[in-house]
């Protein structure tokens, strides 16, 4: 259902936690390594076929010039989610590169080095079509709320600080 590609392998630590929250939702997945200007053949092949193998949103990584995203969406009617990396200027050259996209070719961008909220934004555009996946994001979101309300109450339990209460 989701294809998380990156321009090179050292992406990999980046979208391994794609990956991760992908299998904790079992969403399936496949990840490939694809460069926009090294194997362009390769990357039209991928996006052209997408939709056709099953495939419903596309991950797609890059840093630098981070021309693979915008590449991809420019070849595919599917959503596309990019995730500039941090490699260079501090990821701002490939956060500007994959979020200033001429009109007509969206690549929805996620922050710098954000590879987990790209599989959740995957995620939520998939649970429109599939109420079990809603259900299970549901459940990782009330998970969510629990880690906040535990660190409220460990916060409160702290010695010689007071906090503000609202009546």
């Amino acid at each position: 259902m989701v294809s998380i590609i990156m321009g090179s392998t050292s992406d990999l630590p980046v979208l391994r936690k794609a990956a991760d929250f992908l299998e904790q939702m079992q969403v399936p997945f496949e990840m490939n390594a694809l460069s926009a200007h090294r194997t362009p053949r390769a990357v039209e092949e991928f996006a052209t076929g997408a939709a056709a193998r099953g495939v419903r949103v596309i991950i797609a990584a890059a840093g630098m010039a981070a021309a693979l995203p915008g590449v991809i969406a420019a070849l595919t009617p599917l959503p596309v989610i990019g995730v500039p990396i941090d490699s260079t200027l501090q990821g701002q050259d490939a956060l500007l590169s994959i979020v200033m996209m001429p009109p007509g070719i969206p690549v929805a961008t996620v922050g710098i080095n954000a590879g987990l909220n790209a599989a959740v934004l995957a995620v939520r555009i998939l649970a429109l079509s599939d109420p079990d996946l809603a259900a299970r994001y549901a459940d990782w979101c009330a998970g969510l709320s629990r880690k906040i309300e535990k660190a409220n109450e460990e916060l409160r339990g702290i010695e010689g600080y007071q906090f503000m209460v609202k009546a």
